[in-house]
């Protein structure tokens, strides 16, 4: 799949402890977004975050969290985008998971 131009880019920000059928949400997504043949999918892992019950998870030393950031970037054609979107509802109704979902246009430069 190539994509070229304008795009989606769409950021998905979940726990790292999260679950969906026993294997992590962020798993979830980016496997199915494999399916679908989305162009590309990132998951980071963040250092510091809080959210929607303002608890603060970070890895300091002195206070371990199990339940980092994480974020999924999903990029591709508007259209493809649109209609997955749906299956990370799907995901986040299952498994009970709070998150935040983005979206914004994205310029594609080069993609090899």
């Amino acid at each position: 799949m190539e994509v070229k131009g304008e795009a989606k880019l769409v950021r998905i920000f979940v726990g790292e402890s999260d679950k969906f059928k026993n294997i992590p949400v962020y798993e979830a997504i980016v496997k199915r977004a494999r399916e679908e043949k989305l162009a590309g999918a990132t998951v980071l892992k963040g250092i510091m975050g809080y959210g929607k019950n303002s608890i603060i998870h970070t890895s300091k030393l002195l206070a371990l969290s199990e339940d980092m950031p994480i974020i999924v970037e999903l990029i591709d054609e508007e259209k493809k985008i649109e209609a997955f979107l749906e299956k990370i509802h799907e995901i986040f109704d299952k498994s009970g998971s709070n998150g935040l979902i983005t979206i914004e246009k994205a310029q594609v430069i080069k993609y090899v």
